[in-house]
């Protein structure tokens, strides 16, 4: 229906963010917010079109078919507060664990630089 709109939020709001601090960020999320904007744009792109294909948002108003009276109003946005919340945390903790993992490595890689450096 319409769980698509809170990734694409999330997407907005990150996009926002990762243009206002820029890669001159010390922050190694600040810095890799483009993964998560590309994870988040990525994947609401695909939902988005895969509710086009299924009929559910129509190029004319209200554009969302649940969206015309207000007992399928309250379902979709029963759907955007269950599925689509789950989906944009989803999406944002694979992020987290990709750059918590990603900065170990590049820890892991200057540490062994730094001691072969000394070493010689």
């Amino acid at each position: 229906m319409a769980c698509f709109l809170v990734p694409t939020t999330e997407a907005i709001v990150t996009t926002v963010i990762s243009k206002t601090a820029g890669k001159n960020s010390e922050s190694p999320f600040l810095r890799r917010m483009n993964w998560l904007n590309g994870m988040l744009w990525g994947g609401s792109a695909l939902l988005a079109f895969e509710h086009v294909w299924h009929g559910e948002v129509t190029p004319w108003f209200p554009f969302l078919t649940n969206a015309a009276n207000p007992e399928d109003a309250a379902e979709m946005l029963h759907e955007m507060g269950t599925s689509g919340v789950a989906m944009a945390i989803l999406v944002t903790a694979v992020w987290v664990g990709m750059v918590l993992i990603s900065t170990a490595i590049e820890k892991k890689k200057a540490t062994a630089v730094a001691a072969e450096g000394t070493a010689k």
